[in-house]
C-alpha cells in the first residue's frame, strides 16, 4: 500500500523502472471507466436530468480538482471571518468525511477552534444539512466545503483552489493521477484561487493561468499564500515560531499533500530530523500515540511539529518527553483580493 508521498512519486514519473512503469499503465486503464463515469455524471447535471437543489440564501462552494489538501480550509476561514465582520451569519456544510458515528471530523474540529461562532453542520445529506442551518440557526449564506464535485446544491459563487505544488493532478484523473474530474471541470468557476502561490516564480504562475484560461476565461483570478503565524498547543497556548529556530523538529501529519506541510516547515526554516506521514483524515489510536511517542524519544530534537488539523484530534501537549506543537497557519490573499469581494458583496442581504 503506497503512502500519499509514494503515490504521488509514481504518478508523477518520479519513480523510475520497470514495474513503476507497469503500475503507471495499469493505472492508466483504469483511468478510462472513472473518467467516463466522472463525466457522465456532470453532464446529467449539465443536461438538467439530476436535479439541483436551491437553498433560499447564498451558497457559496469551496472546492478543488485534486486530491489532497490545496487550503480548503484556510479559505472557508478567511470566508467566515469576512461574512462574520459584516455582521452575517454563516454556517459551514460539509460531508464529514473521515469522521466516526456521532462525531466530527478533523477539519470541524479545527473549524471550531478557528470560527468558534458559526455553526458547522456535517451530513452526507448535505441539502438536508443546508436546510437545518438555515431554518434551524438562521443562516443568512452557506459555506459549501469540498463541494466542487457535490452538485445537489445550487451555489451563487463557485471557488475552485488549485495547489501551486501541484496545480492539474500530473495530467490525469485518478487513479492514474490526482484529477477528481477531468480539467474541464473548472469552466464551472467563478472564482480560481492558486494556494501556495509563492513558492513559484512570476513566470511559472503565468504558465499555470494560461492553462486556466483555456477552460474559465470568465473567472475571477486570486493568488493565495499560507503564511506560518505561530506555534500552538492543544491548549491553545501560542508561541512564536522563532522558538525553534536553528534547532532540529521531527514532524509527521495525517493531510492529503504532506508535501504541502513539508514546505511550510521549509519556510519557518526548521531543520527536520525526521517526518512521518499517516493517511488523510487518519483517526489516532493508542497504538499510533506510543509509537510516535517512541519515535520521538528516539531523536534528538527540541520538539514535534504536526498541522492543526492533526493536534485538534491528538489533543496532547507531549509525545513522550518531546512537547508537541502545531504550526498555525494563516491564509493571506496576494492578488485578486478585490474582485473576490466585489463578488461576496453581491451576496450581503439587503439592508431593509
Amino acid at each position: 500500500m503506497l503512502n500519499s508521498s509514494e503515490f504521488r512519486d509514481l504518478v508523477s514519473g518520479r519513480r523510475r523502472g520497470p514495474l513503476a512503469g507497469t503500475l503507471r499503465f495499469a493505472l492508466r486503464l483504469a483511468e478510462v471507466p472513472y473518467s467516463l463515469a466522472i463525466r457522465g455524471r456532470n453532464w446529467c447535471y449539465d443536461s438538467g436530468m439530476a436535479a439541483t437543489y436551491r437553498i433560499s440564501v447564498p451558497v457559496v462552494s469551496i472546492g478543488n480538482l485534486t486530491l489532497g489538501g490545496t487550503g480548503k480550509t484556510p479559505m472557508v476561514v478567511w470566508l467566515g471571518r469576512w461574512f462574520r465582520s459584516r455582521d452575517v451569519r454563516p454556517a459551514v456544510i460539509s460531508r464529514g468525511y473521515g469522521a466516526s458515528a456521532g462525531a466530527q471530523n478533523d477539519e470541524a474540529l479545527e473549524l471550531k477552534q478557528k470560527l468558534p461562532d458559526v455553526p458547522h453542520l456535517q451530513d452526507p445529506d448535505r441539502v438536508a444539512a443546508a436546510r437545518a442551518a438555515v431554518e434551524e440557526y438562521h443562516c443568512q449564506v452557506i459555506l459549501l466545503d469540498d463541494a466542487l464535485q457535490h452538485r445537489r446544491i445550487g451555489r451563487d459563487l463557485e471557488i475552485v483552489l488549485l495547489d501551486a505544488l501541484e496545480p492539474f493532478g500530473f495530467g490525469h484523473v485518478f487513479p492514474r493521477g490526482t484529477l477528481r474530474e477531468p480539467l474541464s471541470g473548472l469552466r464551472r468557476a467563478d472564482v480560481v484561487a492558486l494556494s501556495r502561490a509563492d513558492v513559484l516564480r512570476p513566470a511559472e504562475r503565468e504558465e499555470i493561468w494560461r492553462q486556466v484560461r483555456r477552460y474559465a476565461p470568465q473567472s475571477v483570478y486570486l493568488e493565495t499564500a499560507h503564511v506560518a503565524r505561530t506555534l500552538i498547543s492543544s491548549a491553545g497556548q501560542e508561541e512564536p515560531l522563532e522558538s525553534l529556530a536553528a534547532q532540529p523538529v521531527a514532524a509527521f501529519c495525517g493531510i492529503g499533500n504532506p508535501a504541502a506541510f513539508r514546505h511550510t516547515l521549509q519556510t519557518c526554516g526548521y531543520h527536520v530530523a525526521d517526518f512521518r506521514e499517516f493517511p488523510d483524515h487518519h483517526r489516532y489510536t493508542t497504538a499510533d500515540i506510543d509509537s510516535l511517542a517512541r519515535w520521538a524519544n528516539r531523536l534528538e530534537v527540541a520538539a514535534v511539529l504536526c498541522t492543526q488539523k492533526d493536534l485538534v484530534k491528538l489533543d496532547i501537549d507531549q509525545l513522550g518527553r518531546r512537547p508537541l506543537r502545531a504550526v498555525r497557519v494563516e491564509l493571506t490573499i496576494l492578488t485578486g483580493r478585490d474582485a473576490l469581494e466585489a463578488k461576496l458583496r453581491t451576496l450581503l442581504p439587503r439592508q431593509s
